[in-house]
């Protein structure tokens, strides 16, 4: 088996302005909306790199470090950072901006382990990409 392969910074990136909908009784992003949104980019970033389907097999070391308010803008950046066989690590990071003024603060991050798998759920290899070797 070879050893996973470490990748460049090779980002998916999007940004989500915070709704009423989505926050919790103080005002501020939900932390399970918070989640949903980091994963969303977890899955993106490493849908993109498997050039396949990928389901979540873990979510570890989630922080909410700030809170992000209703109308704030909240960005976020995804980058795979490990590929295996068939499983993926991507870094997540999100970023609070307000608007009015542009100040922009870490709110929050996640690690998430992706698995590529065919139609049936079945984990599949990852296919080398000679361009994304360091």
């Amino acid at each position: 088996m070879s050893p996973p392969t470490l990748l460049p910074n090779e980002e998916t990136r999007f940004a989500e302005m915070v709704f009423p909908d989505q926050a919790n009784h103080y005002g501020a992003l939900f932390a399970g909306a918070g989640l949903a949104l980091l994963s969303k980019a977890a899955f993106v970033a490493a849908s993109r790199r498997a050039r396949g389907d990928v389901v979540m097999a873990r979510s570890e070391a989630t922080d909410f470090h700030t809170p992000v308010r209703v109308g704030e803008l909240l960005d976020l950046s995804a980058r795979v950072v490990r590929v295996g066989r068939s499983s993926l690590t991507v870094q997540v990071e999100g970023v609070a901006e307000t608007l009015s003024t542009g100040a922009r603060r870490p709110a929050l991050s996640g690690r998430f382990e992706m698995v590529a798998v065919d139609a049936d759920g079945r984990p599949v290899p990852i296919e080398s990409r000679s361009d994304l070797h360091c």
